[in-house]
């Protein structure tokens, strides 16, 4: 049977992906996505890869207890996957008060939005930068809380939120799913990782020094007590994290539950950088800088749990990773901004999608 499913953020690198993949499988999908660092192509491209329109797309922010209402006024809502937030660690410690304000606010108006509406499932963006700074490795998800950043705190306040919501309203379930470091691209070229502005992640830094759009990639700290001294992070393709969504959708049922999506597999980022250059044939120029506030030294998945509940796992490496990453950069080398339209096969415009430009200010 068709479901609906809301994608908050469906614009974004991990949302774009999992929308396709939801089409692919018969679901219908209605977007709610602000573009404050996603472009509205990539919807369009969305539709192009999965050969369908989506149902319909909403141009404004989740505070918006308006634009929600419409959104659900509208459509028969069966699901949602909240990706909507502000993810920089960096860029957290600068406006902490923004990252609170967006990322915890969001997820408030749409839990009470949810259950006015008597829609019961939701899928959450998590993160594994809620376990902070550990010397366990690798990571289980009953490892205990510890935040570093404004970021990571406020997706540990979000988990809280959601999992209080659920004690209180039993017939409300919740997934959040904490994913370690998505990477990689659709391997159409179509869709991949496009940051508004300086990236803050690696791989989308590194792949703009590779197309020619920075000089070096710069490193943050090669004194971390890894094998190389810089940071040790788990890569999961972004297709294995879409495919989680769709997973946790088909599972959600329990009160609530935290699952890991990652490899199990640690690589430093001077290791990631020769996978890069092996894979691509492209040299990377690196320049080591000092450690940047809010990171920690190694971060690597337990990923068994996911396995044994729903029979789940990362199957992509980090080859193919580096290969799709840079078959979107290459062939987007300004990024979505350079590309006037969705230029895919099997793409028509979603005549009937919605278009709302909300008047009124976040609420």
């Amino acid at each position: 049977m068709t479901r609906t499913v809301l994608v908050t953020g469906g614009g974004g690198f991990i949302g774009s992906h999992t929308c396709v993949e939801l089409l692919r499988h018969g679901d219908d999908v209605v977007v709610v996505d602000d573009h404050s660092n996603s472009s509205p192509l990539a919807l369009e491209r969305v539709a192009a890869i999965a050969g369908r329109p989506l149902t319909a797309y909403y141009r404004g922010d989740v505070r918006n207890a308006d634009l929600l209402g419409t959104v659900f006024d509208r459509h028969r809502i069966d699901a949602v996957i909240h990706f909507a937030a502000k993810k920089a660690v960096g860029e957290s410690v600068d406006i902490p008060l923004e990252y609170y304000d967006v990322n915890v606010g969001a997820t408030t108006v749409l839990l009470r939005t949810m259950l006015r509406n008597d829609v019961h499932r939701l899928v959450f963006s998590s993160s594994c930068s809620i376990y902070g700074q550990t010397d366990r490795t690798p990571l289980g998800e009953a490892e205990p809380a510890s935040p570093t950043n404004p970021y990571a705190r406020s997706k540990w306040f979000c988990e809280n939120l959601i999992a209080d919501a659920c004690r209180r309203y039993p017939e409300l379930t919740a997934v959040a799913l904490r994913y370690f470091n998505p990477i990689g691209a659709h391997p159409t070229g179509l869709l991949g990782e496009d940051p508004t502005g300086v990236p803050n992640n690696v791989m989308p830094f590194l792949l703009q020094v590779a197309v020619g759009r920075r000089p070096e990639l710069q490193v943050f700290g090669d004194d971390y007590p890894t094998e190389d001294g810089t940071c040790v992070r788990d890569y999961i393709h972004v297709l294995d994290v879409a495919d989680g969504h769709r997973a946790a959708l088909r599972h959600v049922g329990a009160d609530f539950e935290v699952f890991n999506l990652g490899t199990g597999v640690g690589t430093s980022v001077l290791q990631l950088v020769r996978a890069f250059e092996e894979t691509c044939d492209v040299p990377i120029p690196v320049r080591i800088v000092g450690r940047r506030a809010g990171d920690v030294a190694r971060l690597v998945a337990d990923p068994r749990a996911v396995r044994a509940a729903w029979g789940w796992r990362a199957t992509r490496d980090l080859a193919t990773m580096c290969r799709d990453a840079w078959q979107f950069q290459r062939l987007n080398p300004s990024g979505y901004a350079g590309a006037a339209t969705a230029s895919g096969p099997g793409w028509e415009a979603p005549a009937q999608a919605d278009l709302v430009t909300p008047s009124v200010a976040p609420k």
